[in-house]
């Protein structure tokens, strides 16, 4: 994506021929609740140090990945390519689909559940959102949703500080 940093993460796979119709928002932090560091590029590139905190003993083997990250400066890095399927999704289904990593793009917000989402972040991503409408126009309002709609008996994310209405209303 333009502007984007580009950090090529091995955790990826390629799409089988679904026609990109969703965006999923998450929200990560490494460890929980800490901001500003480079703990979400190691986790998605499986370089993360398991010794470095105890949390990360628990995750550093998952292999996962999103196609974006969006830290709380609203700097944007792109993890995989949108024409392949990033692994950010999990178990999942949307209307009836399963395994919404075959036709969604992950976006991730540095972030927490609880926590309110910056502003910056929010212009990053609403633009981002924009650019990505355009591109894939099966991609509508509708079908954007967070982790824990398509997954809602694991997930939470991105939590109940997400400002929905904000995000929304400013993509019409």
């Amino acid at each position: 994506m333009e502007g984007a940093r580009i950090c090529d993460s091995p955790n990826f796979s390629e799409r089988l021929n679904e026609e990109i119709s969703l965006l999923v928002i998450h929200n990560i932090s490494l460890p929980p609740g800490q901001f500003g560091n480079n703990f979400v590029d190691q986790f998605f590139t499986n370089k993360l140090d398991p010794k470095k905190d105890p949390y990360f003993e628990e995750i550093y083997e998952m292999k996962v990945s999103s196609h974006l990250f969006i830290d709380r400066e609203g700097l944007l890095t792109q993890f995989v390519p949108f024409d392949k399927a990033a692994w950010h999704a999990g178990i999942s289904e949307f209307k009836g689909r399963e395994n919404c990593n075959e036709f969604s793009i992950g976006i991730e917000l540095e972030g927490a559940d609880d926590l309110e989402y910056p502003s910056n972040q929010y212009k990053t991503l609403i633009e981002a959102t924009k650019a990505l409408m355009d591109h894939y126009p099966e991609i509508k309002l509708d079908n954007i949703v967070g982790h824990k709609d398509i997954a809602p008996v694991r997930k939470t994310d991105p939590g109940e500080a997400f400002d929905w209405d904000l995000y929304k209303s400013s993509l019409s």
